[in-house]
């Protein structure tokens, strides 16, 4: 196993890897949308999003790996009521990708820092 670790995203918040590459997959620990640069959360839903996906990118692209490698997706959402527009922008993080990952939403009580959402991701990179 080898941690993954880049600081063009948010530090971990407890005793965990940002993440873990383990025999060819990369396995991302939960991100919410705070900003690397000033280590606080966006502000509101789309902003929160819009700042997993970068993190989500930064992370894919210190392993060397891309979003195309992404074959799991499990999304931690606060209010249900915000699937459409969550559906929308990760229609636009994908929108390059012929094929989309699995992928599983639940709605949840509470995230971490109050986050509105958090998104737990699995690659596929092949044998190493």
């Amino acid at each position: 196993m080898l941690p993954i670790f880049t600081d063009k995203a948010p530090k971990p918040l407890g005793p965990y890897s940002q993440a873990v590459l383990a025999g060819g997959f990369l396995f991302l620990s939960g991100q919410i949308g705070i900003d690397p640069e000033t280590g606080e959360l966006k502000e509101g839903f789309k902003h929160q999003a819009q700042q997993v996906f970068k993190n989500i990118q930064a992370i894919l692209e210190s392993a060397r790996a891309k979003k195309e490698n992404i074959v799991r997706v499990v999304v931690y959402i606060k209010d249900i009521n915000l699937f459409k527009e969550f559906n929308e922008l990760y229609e636009e993080f994908f929108k390059d990708i012929a094929v989309k990952p699995a992928r599983t939403t639940v709605e949840v009580s509470k995230l971490p820092f109050g986050a509105l959402v958090e998104l737990e991701i699995t690659a596929y990179l092949g044998e190493r």
